[in-house]
């Protein structure tokens, strides 16, 4: 006889949006930016800080827009970005692999 075993579910894996380009994937595909009460705006490498966020995909040209329009992030954010937030952003982004 053949035994009923349950299947298993598959883990379910969070969908996020791309500030620029609009895509859709998993979370832990892209970059987290984050604006909080007390370091401003920086990127967030675990994905867990306090804060407003957005994601970023690893494409250089939604970078770019993102360095060089400020207001993508002001509008996403909902705060203001200095320049010095953007140029500590454009030091630390991911380095894409061709």
């Amino acid at each position: 006889m053949a035994e009923n075993k349950p299947l298993r579910r598959q883990k379910h894996i969070p969908q996020r949006t791309c500030l620029v380009c609009r895509q859709k994937t998993d979370k832990r595909s892209l970059t987290r930016i984050v604006s909080t009460k007390d370091n401003g705006v920086l990127i967030d490498l675990t994905g867990k800080q306090n804060g407003r966020g957005a994601y970023i995909c690893d494409q250089p040209m939604c970078w770019e827009k993102i360095i060089t329009n400020k207001q993508v992030l002001v509008q996403a954010l909902k705060t203001d970005v200095t320049t010095e937030e953007i140029a500590a952003i454009a030091t630390q982004r991911p380095v894409i692999k061709a």
